[in-house]
């Protein structure tokens, strides 16, 4: 039987980029896929969880395997670790194990552009970011793809992370990027906001965002977790990317759990929007917000593209698996 592809995070780096992320899941979400949702298996002893992620779509079926320990930063250790297996949907043969770290950051920026090229006010040029950590940095790269940002705001409680972030980003980016002095700052007059926090409260407001503003609210990942002030989604048109992840652990958990939000006022979710059912730009308006929690098929089809490419560029490591 043919081996397996290994590719550790030097090989996935060296295949990945956002424009490559945001056209497969732009083309996976267009099509059949079958996902169920997150399995979370807590871990309090040391804070953190690890969660597993499987999904069947032609002609892949793959597995992530993905930690969040937040304490980790600390110890000089990602807060997100994940490891990746994909495999012939057809036989069950492994096809390849791959860094998934890498990619998880990629496929949650590239929803987040995609999110924002279907739902911002078109024109948008002004984009505030809350949190300078990792995923700041494919949000910004994502968004700056799909459309011309003319300024980024980015406001981080650590102040030197987020002149880090400026300087980091500036040579990747041909937008004006600035720090803020405050989330209010950052987002106050933006048009895209990406809040991209472990928050457990709101930390952005209602009357901070002028009327078409659109959110992508990517920190809130498991229960309890929350970044928006609930007025915000109470006016907005919400769109979600798994409506079951989404009550459980998403930016609407908090909100839901307390009774004043109701998933009933969810518009629709992203593959709606992705194969044109739903356009929630279509005669409005107002503020959009979109709910990120991270689906399984856009880690199989991030995958499936670098494992094509390593297949092309003869790269990564083959060991038999089967």
């Amino acid at each position: 039987m043919p081996p397996a592809l290994v590719l550790g995070k030097k090989d996935v780096e060296r295949l990945i980029s956002m424009p490559a992320v945001i056209k497969a899941l732009e083309q996976a979400l267009r099509k059949p896929f079958r996902m169920p949702p997150k399995v979370y298996l807590d871990i309090p002893e040391h804070g953190g969880d690890f969660r597993a992620m499987p999904c069947f779509q032609e002609p892949y079926a793959s597995l992530k395997w993905v930690s969040v320990y937040p304490k980790n930063p600390g110890k000089g250790l990602p807060t997100v670790m994940a490891t990746i297996i994909l495999c012939d949907a057809a036989t069950a043969l492994p096809l390849a194990v791959m860094d998934g770290t890498t990619i998880t950051a990629y496929r949650t920026g590239a929803i987040g552009g995609l999110a924002a090229k279907w739902m911002a006010s078109p024109g948008s040029r002004v984009m505030g970011i809350v949190g300078a950590g990792v995923q700041a940095r494919t949000q910004l790269l994502a968004v700056d793809a799909v459309m011309r940002l003319g300024e980024v705001r980015v406001f981080d409680r650590g102040d030197p992370k987020a002149k880090k972030f400026v300087a980091d980003m500036r040579g990747k980016v041909k937008c004006r990027i600035v720090p803020a002095a405050s989330a209010e700052e950052a987002v106050r007059g933006a048009d895209v906001i990406a809040t991209c926090t472990t928050s457990r409260e709101p930390i952005v407001f209602s009357e901070w965002l002028k009327e078409g503003a659109h959110v992508n609210a990517i920190g809130a990942d498991a229960p309890g977790k929350q970044e928006l002030d609930p007025e915000i989604l109470k006016r907005a048109r919400v769109v979600v990317d798994d409506l079951r992840q989404a009550v459980h652990g998403g930016e609407i958990n908090v909100p839901v759990a307390k009774g004043v939000y109701s998933e009933k006022s969810v518009f629709c979710d992203i593959a709606e929007v992705a194969r044109g059912a739903k356009k929630p730009r279509k005669n409005y308006s107002g503020t959009t917000v979109f709910v990120s929690t991270g689906l399984a098929v856009q880690d199989l089809a991030a995958a499936g593209m670098v494992y094509e490419a390593a297949k092309t560029r003869k790269i990564g490591r083959k060991l038999d698996l089967a």
